[in-house]
């Protein structure tokens, strides 16, 4: 059977290749991308709003979100760039404890994660409410660095990882998709790795 470059070294390294979507190759470091410079926090006047389709909008400190359960999550994530990395972790909030707060109306079938400079990324609401997804503090017991989203990012599975924003500075619900930064340049809306969804053309 043919396998490539990229799929032995997965098994060589004693990993499923199945994990590898196509087009992608191993990496255990952790690669720096985004649009725009490092923004810099202040978390004594910073914070996070879920807003939109929602009955009870919510503006949480930073004291006040970390008051909120946290969880650990562990799963790979792949970049649109091409490199994969396996068995990530992650700990933060998970979405369900915000979502108690706030009460998402019946019409919130979509996201649009909100970052510092305008930078926006939008999935459906089902990709918020997965397991696995989370409003990610800290990444392999550490807490993020500036150039992986510090002090909080989205971390959503099953996704190219465009669509876990950094810097992240609120979530709004709502009733209609909107095309988030990226996918106004022309990437996919959908952004599955194992499909290949990289770019809408």
């Amino acid at each position: 059977m043919f396998r490539s470059k990229a799929e032995r070294k997965v098994i060589e390294a004693g990993y499923d290749p199945a994990r590898l979507p196509p087009g992608q190759y191993l990496t255990e470091k952790w690669p720096v991308l985004h649009a725009g410079s490092i923004p810099d926090a202040d978390l004594t006047t910073w914070d996070f709003s879920v807003t939109g389709e929602v009955d009870n909008p919510i503006r949480l400190t930073w004291d006040e979100l970390n008051r909120l359960p946290k969880v650990e999550v562990t799963q790979d994530i792949h970049c649109v760039t091409r490199w994969s990395r396996f068995d990530a972790s992650f700990e933060g909030v998970p979405w369900s404890a915000v979502e108690d707060l706030v009460e998402p109306k019946s019409s919130a079938r979509f996201v649009v994660a909100h970052s510092e400079q305008g930078y926006t990324a939008n999935v459906p609401i089902a990709f918020l409410r997965d397991p696995l997804a989370l409003l990610a503090t800290h990444a392999d017991g550490a807490p993020l660095t500036p150039e992986h989203g510090w002090p909080l990012r989205l971390v959503i599975p099953g996704k190219y990882f465009w669509k876990s924003a950094k810097w992240l500075r609120g979530i709004e619900l709502s009733s209609v998709d909107r095309p988030g930064f990226w996918e106004r340049y022309g990437y996919h809306n959908d952004a599955d790795p194992f499909e290949e969804e990289r770019y809408a053309f």
